[in-house]
């Protein structure tokens, strides 16, 4: 199954695996393409980190004094309507059935509900703020998927136009010896490779970068370089190992 010539559905999917809505079958097949073909695993990566940066800007936040009487107000009701059924039970003929036991805790089901009613308005709450917190989030414009000389993903490189901020994230598990380090370049045509930076981190790091730069590269490359990097006016000095095509997001 190619999931990735669907962009839409693609995106669907990915979201709803780092949501955590992505369950049973459907997740375990998901994540089986994963495995298989890199652009689905390059999106599944990026949808995790962009749900991950609204949780990391999304403040603690205080219910409103409204919700909780709200909450009150649907726990009193809720006990009210069990009064007036224990009433209208109370003629009967019948002997009562007593169950023993804490499963049978009129306390416990009280209980239940209003956790469920508390739950359910606080839910609401927290999606509102998620929401709201959303809209101040990653703006995701360019996204590169960098291959190595097998077409496998090595390195996902998404842009954050908002804040100006390249997102460098492993897929692969090239090792970097200790007196070597990984330098990032934009490659604008008929012109020397620029440097967008040094990529010292084994599992990967933000880098500000520029969006015009970015806008005159279509495709970035990855090199093999003496420990610090190389001065980024004069090209890489050692052998490509990653590279790919920068690609403008439009949805």
């Amino acid at each position: 199954m190619n999931i990735a010539a669907n962009a839409r559905l693609l995106a669907l999917l990915s979201a709803a695996h780092a949501l955590g809505t992505l369950r049973g079958g459907a997740r375990r097949r998901f994540e089986a393409l994963a495995r298989e073909q890199p652009a689905v695993r390059a999106s599944a990566l990026l949808w995790r980190e962009r749900l991950t940066g609204f949780v990391e800007l999304a403040p603690a936040v205080n219910p409103p004094a409204a919700v909780w009487t709200r909450i009150r107000n649907l726990v009193d009701a809720d006990l009210q309507e069990a009064r007036l059924a224990q009433q209208k039970a109370a003629p009967s003929t019948m002997p009562p059935t007593r169950t023993t036991g804490w499963w049978g805790s009129l306390a416990l089901w009280r209980g239940a509900s209003a956790a469920g009613v508390a739950a359910t308005v606080l839910a609401g709450v927290i999606g509102l703020q998620f929401w709201q917190q959303a809209r101040e989030a990653q703006q995701v414009k360019y996204v590169a998927v960098l291959n190595d000389d097998r077409s496998a993903a090595s390195m996902l490189v998404t842009f954050d136009a908002k804040h100006r901020q390249l997102t460098l994230q492993r897929v692969g598990d090239f090792n970097v010896a200790p007196d070597r380090s990984l330098q990032l370049w934009a490659l604008p045509p008929g012109r020397t490779p620029q440097s967008l930076g040094v990529v010292d981190s084994p599992e990967g790091m933000r880098l500000a970068a520029s969006a015009q730069v970015l806008q005159q590269a279509p495709a970035l490359a990855v090199s093999l370089e003496p420990k610090g990097g190389v001065p980024g006016d004069r090209g890489p000095t050692g052998p490509v190992l990653f590279h790919g095509a920068l690609i403008e997001k439009t949805l």
